[in-house]
């Protein structure tokens, strides 16, 4: 009698120790009564071709892939959604058994549902979004409110260039703001997203003038810890709905535990609390 292999799964990325994803996955798993296992592994740069081909021989069905591999993945896999390949980075893996590697991204996904579920009747076609930021997340959530159907976005990066490149891949719903002129874009948002990591724990704050958001608009912030970040304390006194980052780290594991361990996972109370234990 031949028993299944257990399932593993786990993340990739360096460093890793601070990542919260094994204590969400191991929820679920527990949650479900599932078998299968979610490791945290530190991997550099040079080593990282050699650890993917070497792990679907160990069990693993997929992995997540974090700072700063998001990108370079893309060049070892065997297939790429088209919303990993628009954004130009996959954190998402998934072992074939046919032994291909499919990449994709659902940092977008995460970002979108996190809005639904935080901001409930949020809806992208009442007026444009204020983007600050154009790393790699802020391309995940361009890509995910222009599906969504937003119609315009201002978006403002400290450094122009990388505005610029955003609003060439993305197209002409795109505007870019200077960096000095950020809080004037506020104005017009009906959604304001903070995708930098200004007013993360050990970064500097978040200098962008605040006092021209709306009081109609929906304000959500990427950083999740802490959770409540100058922004939405800004935000909130103003009377805007405001969305933490915690639950786009929380929707964007959905489609992966699904496919990795066959169950579609809920995110509710227990889940959020799971992963800030």
């Amino acid at each position: 009698m031949s028993l299944e292999r257990i399932p593993l799964a786990g993340v990739i990325g360096s460093p890793i120790a601070h990542s919260k994803s094994p204590q969400l996955h191991h929820h679920w798993l527990r949650t479900y009564g599932l078998q299968g296992h979610y490791i945290p592994m530190d991997v550099s740069s040079e080593n990282l071709k050699e650890v993917l081909q070497t792990l679907p021989k160990m069990g693993f069905v997929g992995v997540n892939i974090t700072v700063p591999h998001k990108e370079r993945v893309l060049e070892m896999a065997d297939l790429i959604t088209d919303r990993a390949t628009l954004i130009g980075a996959a954190n998402t893996l998934i072992f074939r058994k046919d032994g291909k590697i499919h990449a994709d991204n659902t940092d977008g996904y995460g970002f979108i549902e996190n809005l639904r579920q935080g901001a409930e009747g949020w809806d992208a076609k009442t007026g444009p979004a204020a983007v600050l930021g154009a790393g790699g997340a802020a391309r995940a959530v361009v890509a995910s409110l222009l599906d969504a159907g937003v119609p315009e976005i201002l978006i403002s990066n400290r450094t122009r260039v990388r505005a610029d490149k955003l609003a060439d891949d993305f197209g002409k719903r795109l505007r870019v703001v200077e960096w000095v002129k950020a809080g004037n874009m506020l104005e017009d948002a009906a959604l304001v997203v903070n995708t930098t990591s200004l007013g993360m724990l050990g970064k500097p704050e978040l200098r962008v003038p605040l006092d021209g958001i709306r009081r109609e608009a929906v304000v959500t912030d990427l950083v999740y810890n802490p959770l409540q970040t100058r922004l939405l304390r800004v935000a909130s006194e103003i009377g805007c709905v405001t969305v933490d980052g915690l639950g786009m780290l929380l929707h964007q594991a959905v489609p992966a535990f699904e496919r990795w361990f066959g169950k579609r996972p809920e995110v509710d109370a227990a889940t959020r609390a799971a992963a800030l234990r």
